[in-house]
């Protein structure tokens, strides 16, 4: 059994940030992350942020991640990767595995925390039609991974389906590894994603077929075409409107859904948002699920941007400290008011005025019980 003030589940930067203002708070605390590289998503994003210089604007996502990490390890966090949680238990004790991609036989702890923050990300979406299981066809995520973290090409000529952040980031970064992304397609009637990553790609002259879908990829041992096909108002097929492309690569961008097992364990309610991607534990302003001393962060509590995960993750590691009867309470209130000042900037405008209606439901659903 190993004790601790503080066990976050996740080191992506809503638990790294977590960890991090714990930490200041005086917590011991312990990272728990099943990757044997921490950093989460930001592992694969090799683009720089956009937006505020106090979020990393300008920074590419792989060094925001690495910068974390190291912040992290030296305020004296201490991080367990290839570790997996595989049970929790009275909101306070975590049946932990160690060493589950080197050994066989892994290693087994029982870990008792005082306070607990999930920030377990999100897993992608995905979309069946006839030949999706063929070699070929993959998520954005397994993509971006090969692209950028194993420096493998996935195919030579891609079909990107979905037209969110993720698609066009990745289709972007396909055509810089070296791949033909000969077209975008969205079943929706206009681009889902930021019109500057939008412009990259039609620039590079990607075409956007908007209204269509992906009805059918063709081939044998593996992916050798895919049919495109129109959608009505009510996302019906409409009769010979199927294009062929000759691609070996489908790469399916369909938006994220939080990664919610943990928390079920748990116990934490869950509410469901469709603007955040599914089902969500409800949680207060200050992070903490239904069940107390047990917090969320990141995508887990609605799928956003990275900028917006640290702030949660630094809500919800304030949060867990005081909890825990660490931190000055003052202190640790005028930290959590300014964290949720940059929160509601980051959800200002038209891509972000949604999502803080959508958190002030999850919010007031918490207080309703």
């Amino acid at each position: 059994m190993r004790s601790v003030d503080v066990a976050v589940i996740g080191a992506g930067p809503a638990g790294l940030s977590a960890a991090i203002s714990a930490r200041r708070q005086g917590a011991d605390v312990l990272v728990i992350e099943q990757n044997p590289k921490p950093g989460g998503q930001l592992i694969k994003q090799i683009h720089k942020f956009f937006g505020s210089k106090e979020h990393g604007a300008g920074i590419r996502g792989i060094r925001l991640g690495e910068s974390l990490y190291q912040e992290a390890l030296c305020t004296g966090v201490r991080v367990w990767l290839d570790a997996s949680v595989f049970g929790i238990f009275d909101a306070s004790v975590l049946l932990v595995a160690r060493g589950l991609l080197e050994n066989k036989s892994a290693s087994k702890y029982k870990v008792h925390a005082k306070s607990i923050v999930l920030a377990t990300g999100a897993s992608e979406n995905s979309v069946s039609f006839a030949g999706w299981t063929l070699p070929g066809v993959m998520g954005a995520g397994a993509a971006q991974t090969m692209i950028n973290v194993e420096r493998v090409l996935p195919g030579k000529k891609t079909l990107i389906l979905g037209s969110g952040n993720v698609g066009l980031i990745v289709g972007y970064q396909m055509l810089q590894a070296g791949a033909d992304v000969v077209a975008v397609c969205d079943a929706q009637r206009k681009i889902g994603g930021y019109a500057v990553h939008a412009a990259k790609l039609s620039r590079a002259g990607v075409p956007f077929r908007l209204g269509f879908t992906v009805s059918r990829a063709l081939g044998h041992a593996g992916v050798s075409a895919a049919e495109i096909t129109k959608v009505d108002e009510r996302w019906k097929p409409i009769p010979d409107s199927t294009e062929q492309f000759d691609v070996d690569t489908i790469c399916i961008a369909a938006g994220l859904k939080p990664y919610a097992k943990l928390a079920l364990m748990a116990g934490c309610r869950m509410v469901y948002s469709g603007i955040l991607g599914g089902w969500v534990p409800a949680h207060d302003r200050c992070m903490m699920s239904s069940v107390p001393g047990v917090f969320v962060a990141g995508d887990l509590a609605g799928v956003e941007e990275a900028s917006c995960a640290m702030e949660e993750g630094t809500l919800a590691g304030l949060g867990s400290a005081r909890f825990a009867g660490l931190g000055e309470p003052g202190e640790i209130a005028e930290l959590s008011h300014r964290a949720e000042k940059r929160l509601r900037e980051l959800r200002m405008g038209r891509f972000g005025d949604h999502r803080q209606h959508a958190k002030n439901l999850i919010v007031e659903a918490l207080s309703r019980g």
